[in-house]
């Protein structure tokens, strides 16, 4: 199954939405260069457009990559198909998807008119290759044996 890149987004700190600058390094077994959440268990969070635009629709509001504090926006693979064990292959990198959702507690605050899609519908993953990737690359998933 194949995709794009649709946003590449990082925050300085943990807790704001984060800013589509378009372009950005994966460091293996650390993440998005740049963003706060890189070095932490979940290192790179990915969200798909169709996704943020369902959820911006049905609460009749506008919403643009890095809105929901995802790091990676993809557009053309249905998250569904995007099991824990997943490889998505994007620009030179590589992640492995290691965790699906997440659980929000008091260290969790962040909503986006609130709503927070991550917590269900999220990627989390590791980088297992660095590399490059832009807004447009070619994303390609690879689902486990």
């Amino acid at each position: 199954m194949e995709g794009k890149v649709a946003g590449v987004c990082i925050s300085e700190k943990s807790g704001t939405g984060k800013i589509n600058v378009g372009k950005g390094y994966l460091e293996k077994d650390r993440g998005l260069v740049g963003d706060a959440h890189a070095g932490t268990e979940r290192q790179v969070s990915v969200l798909t457009l169709e996704v943020m635009e369902k959820v911006a629709s049905e609460g009749g509001f506008s919403a643009t990559p890095g809105d929901f504090a995802e790091n990676i926006n993809i557009k053309g693979i249905d998250v569904d198909e995007i099991e824990l064990g997943s490889c998505l292959l994007l620009g030179n990198a590589e992640l492995e998807v290691v965790q699906i959702g997440k659980v929000i507690d008091e260290t969790h605050t962040f909503n986006f008119h609130g709503k927070v899609p991550l917590v269900t519908e999220g990627r989390f993953c590791r980088v297992v290759r660095s590399g490059w990737v832009s807004i447009g690359d070619p994303v390609r998933l690879i689902k486990p044996n």
